[in-house]
């Protein structure tokens, strides 16, 4: 025991030796990154990490999705074509398209002498729409038509104005060459309207229309028409972004007979064919009054016979007020007024006089006389028998002044057919006669025959 406590002030005087070494060694400095840690006894632990799969490259952006090789040759491409002349290519062949907002443009891009180069499709903002047959744009409203080595087809629905510009060709041949086509969109007018400062219109006044076209590209030519008959009216153009708005004023003097009349505005564009619109004139005039002679049937009125008289009315508003009125004295108690007709049972000349029949409506008053002048009941029978009368003594003179002409026409044939006879037989046989003196005796001797030569006059 004593031992033992003897070895025990050692080892208290160890452990401090230790302890001090274990500081010692653990107050030691890190040695810097770049050297080498020391060597010892315990190994030098680094933390681990695992290895984390890498994404396979690629590019990509909101409008475009193509494969990385793609990617450089179409960035090789257009570099390219930043260097590319925008004169006329050599070996492409292109058109320009007009085509309506809301339809289908097609694109065609083609080859005179196809050698299997690369085309390419590019829109105004050169951006690739077609590599070949492949569309890297994000737009699913070109489609693919027809692609071969010698000709890109494309399709463009549902066009907008923001389509409209140049699209580019490039033919990847040594040297490049490259061309373009114009896509020209038209928009058809919309809200095709007449206006009119007055909704009913009096005869004779004035009435001023407005017909306008909206939102038309290019601006529209207005033309106005009053039934088949064109008129001309003053325009204004305005224009706001690219849109054009057209307005055609017309004036017009109104007659009763415009009442229902159409009046056309009609539009000329090259989106639209037969696009017009139509206003009806509503014109409000005075009553036209006419009287008209239902009974007797024949012109004259005699006495004892039935008259009726019809009062024909037409105006706009309809005439409501209907009257009948004796000019020049009072109406006889036995005319019968029933709105617009006017009934006499049996004529006497104490009717005699003048009627008038008067209307009217909201635009004023019109009205039409009838003059009645009652004759004898007899004074058509003598009438007609004087012009039997008449008639034969006409058909008789005709007949003798024909017979007298037929008479001279014959005497003059006859007188025509006899004349010179006398001459004749006095110098018979002096023709045959060798000198005068045979002559004469020969004309002696002809007197003895005297008695056989008569001749008659008439």
């Amino acid at each position: 025991m004593a031992g033992l406590r003897a070895e025990s002030p050692r080892r208290r005087q160890l452990h401090p030796r230790r302890r001090r070494r274990r500081v010692a060694t653990v107050a030691q400095p890190e040695p810097p990154p770049e050297s080498h840690p020391p060597s010892s006894s315990l190994p030098l632990r680094l933390p681990f990490f695992p290895p984390q799969p890498q994404p396979s490259p690629s590019v990509s952006c909101p409008a475009f999705s193509f494969p990385p090789s793609l990617a450089l040759f179409l960035l090789a491409a257009a570099a390219a074509a930043s260097m590319l002349p925008t004169g006329d290519g050599q070996n492409l062949v292109t058109e320009d398209v007009t085509v309506v907002e809301g339809e289908v443009a097609t694109i065609s891009c083609r080859v005179k002498n196809s050698d299997d180069s690369v085309i390419q499709l590019l829109n105004p903002n050169r951006q690739t729409i077609y590599f070949r047959d492949f569309r890297p744009l994000k737009d699913s409203r070109f489609q693919l038509v027809n692609f071969s080595s010698s000709e890109l087809r494309v399709s463009l629905t549902n066009v907008s104005i923001s389509d409209e510009g140049r699209y580019f060709c490039q033919l990847y041949t040594d040297p490049p060459q490259e061309y373009y086509m114009t896509i020209t969109v038209l928009v058809p007018p919309r809200n095709l309207r007449i206006e009119s400062q007055k909704e009913t219109i009096m005869e004779g006044e004035e009435v001023e229309l407005n017909c306008t076209a909206m939102a038309s590209r290019p601006a529209t030519t207005i033309r106005w028409f009053k039934g088949s008959k064109e008129l001309s009216g003053k325009t204004e153009v305005e224009q706001w972004s690219d849109m054009f708005t057209v307005t055609s004023q017309l004036s017009l003097k109104v007659k009763r007979e415009d009442d229902g009349v159409p009046v056309i505005c009609q539009v000329d564009h090259p989106a639209v064919k037969d696009l017009q619109t139509k206003y009806y004139l509503d014109v409000m005039y005075k009553p036209e009054v006419q009287v008209l002679q239902n009974s007797p049937a024949q012109p004259l009125t005699r006495e004892g016979d039935l008259l009726d008289l019809l009062c024909q009315v037409k105006g706009k508003p309809e005439p409501l007020d209907v009257t009948w009125i004796r000019v020049d004295d009072e109406m006889p108690q036995h005319v019968l007024v029933s709105g617009s007709n006017l009934h006499i049972e049996s004529l006497n000349k104490s009717d005699n006089g003048t009627y008038r029949c008067e209307a009217s409506n909201e635009v004023g008053t019109s009205f039409s006389d009838y003059v009645l002048y009652v004759y004898d009941s007899r004074a058509g029978e003598e009438s007609a028998i004087t012009a039997v009368d008449h008639a034969v003594i006409g058909g008789v003179v005709a007949v003798v002044v024909f017979a007298m002409l037929c008479l001279l026409i014959i005497l003059g044939r006859y007188f025509a057919r006899h004349k010179g006879t006398y001459f004749t037989h006095e110098a018979k046989g002096a023709d045959d006669a060798a000198d005068a003196d045979t002559a004469i005796i020969n004309a002696e001797g002809g007197q003895n025959n005297s008695e056989e030569k008569k001749e008659y006059f008439i």
